[in-house]
Order: structure tokens, then sequence, then C-alpha cells
């Protein structure tokens, strides 16, 4: 009997974990929907696509402050920012509900970003500079929970988009 509960412990947190990371897939692809919008507005370089190819990927560090950039210009296109240019807490939930996260799941997802917004420096009052290392904060946390998604399936999804 205990070999068996500890199997459905294990499956279910499998279960867990692949759902988390289904989650953080569609999250992240609805998120950078509008990058070359942001591209050409702002005259970003290149860099920045890969930048967001990259994201997930382990061990992967973006340091460019236009990818900074990008993601304050993502997030205020999809109005997750409030006047103050600070995440927008139940507007962020939302977002994340929209895009298959259970309120639960919403509500950790941006009391991680919270957390590293408050943990981050402000980086010389450089908002794009912030943006970035929250960021990297951000990934870090959901690599530890071992939520982010696999290269290869958002790859997929980009290429079955174009």
């Amino acid at each position: 009997m205990t070999v068996r509960l500890a199997l459905v412990v294990i499956a279910s947190f499998v279960i867990a974990v692949e759902s988390s990371q289904e989650i953080m897939k569609t999250v992240s692809l609805n998120f950078a929907k509008p990058l070359e919008q942001c591209k050409k507005e702002m005259d970003l370089p290149d860099t920045v696509t890969t930048d967001f190819y990259n994201f997930w990927k382990e061990g992967y560090e973006f340091t460019s402050r236009h990818t900074g950039c990008a993601i304050m210009c993502l997030s205020s296109k999809l109005e997750l920012l409030d006047q103050e240019m600070m995440l927008h807490h139940g507007k962020a939930q939302e977002f994340a509900m929209k895009h298959g996260a259970d309120e639960a799941t919403a509500k950790q997802l941006v009391d991680m970003i919270h957390s590293c917004s408050q943990s981050t420096p402000d980086a010389a009052e450089d908002p794009c500079m912030k943006a970035l290392h929250v960021a990297s904060c951000f990934k870090a946390k959901i690599h530890d929970l071992k939520w982010a998604p696999s290269i290869e399936l958002i790859m997929g999804e980009v290429l079955a988009e174009v």
C-alpha cells in the first residue's frame, strides 16, 4: 500500500509539473505575440528576438537592455502595467488565467514576479534594466519549480504559427 501511495504521489507531481510547463508555454507565447510590433516601434535589434527564443533555456543569460525594454513594451501592450509602470497584479493574474492557469497558479506566478520585483535593485532608475533583472529572477524561480517549458515545444509552436 505504501508503494502504491508513493507511485500516486509521484504521478501526481509529474502531471502537475507537465501541466505547469504547458501553462508556462502558453503564457509565454501569448506574452511575446506583440514582440515584432515592439521591435518596430522601438527600433530594437534582432538580438531581442534571439533572447526571447532562448528565454527558457537553462543557463541562457540575457544582458541586453534592449530585451528589458521589449519586456516593458510587451507588458504595456498587454495592459499588464499600472499608471506607474508597475505590474498590475489583477490584470497579470487575469492574463495568466486567460491562458490556462487556474486561479491558484496565476496568483503564484504574480506573487513570484512581485517577489522578484521587490528583491531586484532599481538598476539606477532604468526601467528596462529593472525589467531585465526581474525577468531573470522569475525565470530562475520557474526553473526551480521545474515549470519551464521545453525549448523544443516552444519552437514547435512558433514554427506552427509561421
